[in-house]
């Protein structure tokens, strides 16, 4: 094969598989002026263009060994005369322009290995970052401080773009500016810190443009394309806008914005409609411009460090694998407790409520990790193959089944201030039903699960804040030492406790004789406390988690459209139920254990709830 042009070995080594970890090797300028450069020139007649140019605005070449058939990066060289790629001449420039994919771009300063970006070759792809509603409070205060997390960690790309979008007027100094005050080291404060942020905020910008329109998004991919040069270039959407104009942006950005010579990836958060119909209908909008595989619908409690761990935790432990079964579990709880009211978030979550805010997304998509059959693989497929199995074998919850509360106004645990009531937060109706607080039991009628409850309770304003999957197993039958547990046999119990937050950790709950000369039984328990065995703070955000997980590529943790829709078919005769009855909430004291009804619900199924 007849080669075109000859080479010199400046192409980027790899190490290992890392994309992070390839390197360019350091040539020396006077190694680039080496006989066998000027030999190589000489036959390109290329020597007397440079000389030229003289010594100041001398450019650096580089020749890439390659045969003409199989030259996909299109190599450029500049003469004279303009610029060549596969030897074809490209629009001229001035002397002190670049050429991008037939566009004029701005000329960078020269790089410290000597070469300037117009070809200089890449070490990995590019990867840009794009943050959509950049100045709300979801993004400054967990979106950047978790890519900055991502940074300081490192788990981006070398070459890596940060970019905030919004219809505020900022430059990107301004922008950097605050995102420095938000955006911190959570496990070194010390001077490395201030080194990495500094860094970090060279590869920030900031663009705005509006919502409405797509000349905003023409806008964003130009300067995108500026920045990312002409090498493989990656790209990730993150949607943090308000639901009703998902649809809009992500038919601009999928017609203006997406990426040419790499993938492309849109992060979505929740919440995802508000009933069957409504989800259907942003599902559809979606999948309209994008394939599903690059739509992550991003749900932050799925992110959690416990909860990642339910699949390692059952599949990976042959001690509790042959137990994940009706055979052996009585009944599986699974709670999410908040200490906190809605703190601004009244006028929101009015309009949804706890089973479209908490049930729907949170617990379900938990049960669904917990119960389901293991995948063929880890692929993220495979395993929402299996969450779809679950939801679609739930059994259609009954009114009768759940306990519906609202939190009602109390005095500080000080005495010394009054602590306002749900229907006096801003934002909610003075008469509203809307549930603050809800419990219920759920059924999975398949062969596995068939008459396991598994009861759930999410709620706000009370008595502590606690999320916690606890698997109560069968008592012992005939268990020889009935007499010395007493006449409550539930103490007795096997449990296993994965406890999410605050305090991570990993509880068996089993029974034990006390020492001494008597036998005496006691409920003990082995523990594997995380702050205990583990540096408790190097435990990552969840949202550094999810997005890690979406540049790898990783879906598992994100909800397909087929999961939703099973949830939402679930869900709404319940919901319906409850709004056409007018179904009043139990009132229950801010700071207390929530409404008296839902431990009569526990009872009607034979379970104690945890905190009883």
């Amino acid at each position: 094969m007849a080669v075109s042009v000859a080479s010199v070995s400046l192409l980027p080594r790899q190490i290992g598989h890392d994309w992070h970890q390839s390197v360019f090797p350091r040539v020396s300028s006077s190694h680039r002026r080496s006989a066998r450069c000027d030999k190589v020139v000489d036959s390109l007649h290329l020597r007397s263009v440079i000389t030229s140019l003289g010594s100041k605005r001398k450019r650096k070449y580089r020749i890439v060994t390659e045969a003409a058939s199989s030259d996909h990066q299109g190599a450029q060289v500049r003469t004279a005369e303009g610029v060549f790629a596969n030897g074809q001449a490209l629009p001229t420039a001035q002397p002190n322009e670049i050429i991008e994919n037939g566009n004029k771009a701005r000329e960078e300063l020269e790089s410290p290995d000597g070469y300037y970006r117009w070809n200089k070759p890449q070490a990995s792809p590019f990867l840009s970052i794009t943050v959509l509603g950049a100045t709300g409070e979801l993004a400054r205060n967990k979106i950047f401080p978790a890519l900055f997390a991502l940074y300081y960690s490192g788990n981006l790309y070398k070459n890596i773009a940060i970019f905030g979008y919004s219809r505020s007027e900022l430059t990107d100094e301004e922008f950097r500016d605050m995102l420095s005050e938000s955006a911190t080291c959570r496990v070194d404060e010390g001077e490395k810190c201030g080194e990495a942020m500094e860094t970090f905020l060279q590869s920030v910008y900031f663009e705005t443009g509006g919502y409405s329109t797509c000349d905003g998004m023409t806008k964003l991919d130009s300067r995108l394309k500026e920045i990312e040069g002409m090498g493989e270039a990656n790209r990730i959407f993150y949607l943090s806008v308000p639901n009703e104009i998902v649809p809009d942006v992500s038919r601009c950005l999928s017609r203006d914005a997406q990426s040419k010579s790499g993938w492309t990836r849109l992060i979505v958060e929740k919440p995802f409609g508000s009933d069957s119909e409504s989800s259907a209908k942003l599902a559809d909008s979606l999948l309209q411009y994008l394939d599903e595989s690059q739509i992550y619908r991003i749900d932050h409690h799925l992110g959690k460090e416990l909860i990642e761990n339910l699949t390692v935790l059952r599949f990976s432990n042959l001690v509790f694998e042959p137990l994940w079964t009706r055979t052996y579990i009585k009944s599986v709880q699974v709670m999410l407790a908040e200490d906190w009211g809605m703190e601004g978030r009244g006028g929101y979550f009015d309009q949804h409520g706890i089973i479209r805010d908490i049930v729907q997304s949170h617990l379900m998509q938990t049960i669904a990790l917990f119960a389901m059959e293991p995948p063929v693989s880890l692929d993220g497929e495979d395993i929402r193959n299996e969450k779809v199995k679950v939801l679609r074998s739930m059994r259609t919850p009954s009114l009768e089944d759940f306990c519906l509360g609202q939190y009602k106004a109390s005095i500080s645990k000080d005495g010394k201030s009054r602590i306002f009531g749900y229907l006096e937060e801003p934002g909610v109706y003075p008469n509203s039903l809307t549930p603050t607080f809800v419990a219920g039991v759920l059924y999975i009628d398949n062969a596995r699960w068939d008459g396991v409850p598994f009861l759930i309770k999410a709620g706000y304003g009370l008595i502590k804040h606690k999320v916690e999957i606890r698997i109560q197993f069968h008592h012992v039958p005939g268990n020889l030492y009935r007499e010395h547990i007493g006449l409550n046999m539930d103490m007795a119990s096997n449990e296993l406790i994965i406890s999410v937050q605050p305090d991570e950790a990993i509880f068996l709950k089993i029974n034990n004789k006390v020492p001494g000369l008597g036998t005496q039984l006691d409920s003990s328990e082995l523990n594997l406390l995380y702050r205990e065995r583990y540096d408790c703070e190097s435990i990552p955000d969840s949202y550094e988690r999810l997005i890690l997980d979406v540049i790898k590529g990783d879906n598992h943790l994100f909800i397909r459209s087929d999961e939703l829709q099973a949830s939402w078919d679930l869900l709404m005769p319940l919901l319906k139920d409850i709004e056409e009855q007018k179904v009043a909430p139990e009132m229950y004291t801010f700071g207390g254990r929530g409404p008296v009804g839902s431990y009569y619900l526990g009872a009607k199924h034979g379970v104690r709830w945890a905190d009883e």
